[in-house]
């Protein structure tokens, strides 16, 4: 009798049980602590905090040796001398690499990162991170040895985020520029490393670094190296001989850095800056009285993640676009009797026609190419084609069986070099409707070959998250 009275008395505690839990999970909120995640930030969700630090850009350097001077500007920024990714130099280049290793002129180990490198006088410069002195550090080669000539750095914490280094250095004859993680600027003398100044921008302008670190890459226009910090100014012009502001475009609307570097443009007879900054895309005038100036301005494409850079067609017209969904714009620009107008000419997802989410594409002879995203249905990871004209109709595509990942794709020698996520290079004969595959050889034995590329005087540059490698692509 007794056993029957204590089963009695579990069976009613355990339907209590139940029917309180029951009850509460019908009441409670399970997301109510949770935030919503913006798309592509797959790091936090928020905003990183992160104590502000007191660096001494530039601090430190070491001298190795010199190297003889070579004839031409090189590669000397993001995306070549006329910032479309296209090689012009005369040189035949190979169609196959017969044996891939006697092809490989050196390589060099690095920091962790995507930084691409800047050619110029036969100087390559790569700003890179030494995990081990908790510094970034601009490093001076050698193209024809990979010897070491000199390094600039300075210390600056960072925490390992994707990568950490992922700019390209801008170079002219006297000055090298660049922007580091953590968005600190620096100035040095080209061929001596000499320090010219330092700026940090997170100090100065109240810029807010990117998630993932820094993506934009500097430019300079003669002695002014052009930044778009975001926070107090939208564009600046800086001096370099001697470190101070020469003009500011202000920042009304509070965009914010993007991993977009400013390209150029002419439209309508003016000359401007183009940047797509998170916020919107805007015209800066970059020449006379009025440079500086904000020209025209558009929030109708406004991604949350920007990566690639404006990609400037013809007529005014300019192609947008951004990974995570966002898909891709075509715009049009125009003057009439002074007054700039931006018109939305299409607007579609990345299932819809060309995208990107990392590289810039290239626009060659008429065509526009890319490697479509990871969400862009079917043709995911295929290099595609679209008629200038158009921007979403695909003409051309590398096919099911050709299919790459983030990394970049470069011109030269009317040739198509595209490396894949794994260090595998295809080179390819590309017209607006066929894709020829010439040769594939694995040149990097890491991952994460996203680094843009370089092509100069028949060599080209490479990297993967931890090495370099320079490869002679000359025809023999």
């Amino acid at each position: 009798m007794q056993k029957k009275n204590i089963l009695t008395v579990v069976v009613v505690l355990m339907l209590v049980a139940g029917i309180t839990a029951t009850g509460w999970w019908l009441v409670h909120d399970p997301v109510k602590e949770m935030k919503m995640a913006v798309p592509g930030m797959d790091t936090s969700g928020t905003k990183r905090v992160e104590k502000s630090q007191d660096v001494k850009i530039g601090e430190s350097f070491t001298y190795y040796g010199t190297t003889q001077e070579m004839p031409g500007h090189g590669w000397p920024r993001f995306r070549g001398e006329d910032l479309d990714n296209v090689n012009k130099e005369k040189i035949p280049l190979t169609e196959k690499l017969v044996n891939p290793s006697g092809h490989i002129l050196w390589k060099i180990k690095l920091g962790e990162g995507h930084a691409g490198p800047a050619v110029y006088g036969g100087r390559v410069y790569l700003l890179d991170y030494d995990e081990i002195k908790k510094s970034d550090a601009l490093r001076c080669f050698s193209l024809l040895t990979g010897k070491e000539l000199w390094r600039r750095e300075y210390k600056v914490h960072l925490k390992r985020n994707h990568g950490l280094s992922r700019t390209i250095p801008a170079v002219n004859e006297k000055y090298v520029v660049t922007i580091g993680p953590k968005c600190q600027v620096m100035c040095v003398d080209r061929i001596t490393g000499d320090l010219k100044w330092g700026i940090d921008l997170e100090k100065q302008y109240g810029t807010e670094v990117p998630f993932w670190y820094t993506g934009q890459c500097p430019l300079l226009a003669g002695d002014t190296a052009i930044l778009a910090p975001g926070g107090k100014a939208l564009l600046a012009g800086i001096d370099c001989r001697t470190g101070k502001s020469l003009w500011e475009t202000p920042n009304p609307r509070k965009w914010k850095m993007s991993h977009s570097s400013v390209m150029k443009a002419t439209i309508g007879g003016k000359k401007m800056y183009l940047y797509f900054a998170i916020g919107g895309i805007c015209g800066v005038s970059a020449s006379g009285p009025d440079t500086g100036h904000l020209l025209w301005e558009s929030t109708g494409f406004a991604p949350a993640v920007v990566a690639p850079s404006p990609l400037v067609l013809d007529d005014g017209r300019i192609l947008l676009t951004a990974g995570y969904g966002a898909g891709t714009a075509l715009i049009q620009v125009s003057n009439r009797s002074g007054t700039w107008s931006v018109a939305m000419l299409q607007h579609f997802r990345p299932s819809e026609g060309i995208a990107s989410e990392q590289q810039t594409p290239v626009f060659y002879k008429g065509s526009v190419y890319a490697i479509l995203p990871k969400d862009a249905g079917g043709g995911r990871n295929q290099f595609v084609s679209v008629s200038g004209k158009d921007g979403k109709k695909l003409v051309m595509t590398s096919g099911k069986n050709e299919r790459f990942g983030l990394g970049p794709y470069i011109v030269a020698d009317d040739k198509f070099f595209i490396l894949d996520d794994d260090g595998e290079m295809t080179i390819a004969r590309v017209s607006s409707s066929e894709f020829t595959v010439l040769d594939k050889v694995k040149i990097l034995d890491g991952q994460d070959a996203w680094g843009p590329l370089a092509v100069t005087n028949g060599y080209l540059l490479a990297r993967d998250s931890k090495q370099l490698v320079c490869v002679d692509l000359r025809k023999k």
